[in-house]
């Protein structure tokens, strides 16, 4: 099978960074058991890819929501006092 590459992505996701976000969470998610949407023996990284590319995986509201949602789970560490 041909190789998947960024530019293949990146019609179908706002920016680099979402893309990387988009897949990473695919990827675990088919780490984690999560059934492949199309066919291929790939490892999870590369078969994320291939999902966003041919439109099988995208996300369900805008990347700005889904990042400040991202953040705001997380406890971000307080920064120290400038002297």
């Amino acid at each position: 099978m041909a190789r998947v590459t960024v530019e293949d992505c990146l019609p179908l996701v706002d920016n680099r960074f979402a893309l990387v976000l988009l897949a990473t969470k695919r990827a675990r998610q088919l780490m984690a058991g999560a059934r492949p949407l199309i066919e291929a023996k790939d490892k999870p990284p590369v078969l994320a890819l291939r999902e966003v590319a041919t439109g099988k995986v995208r996300f369900d509201r805008p990347v700005r929501a889904a990042l400040e949602g991202q953040y705001d789970n997380e406890k971000l560490p307080a920064t120290p006092p400038r002297r």
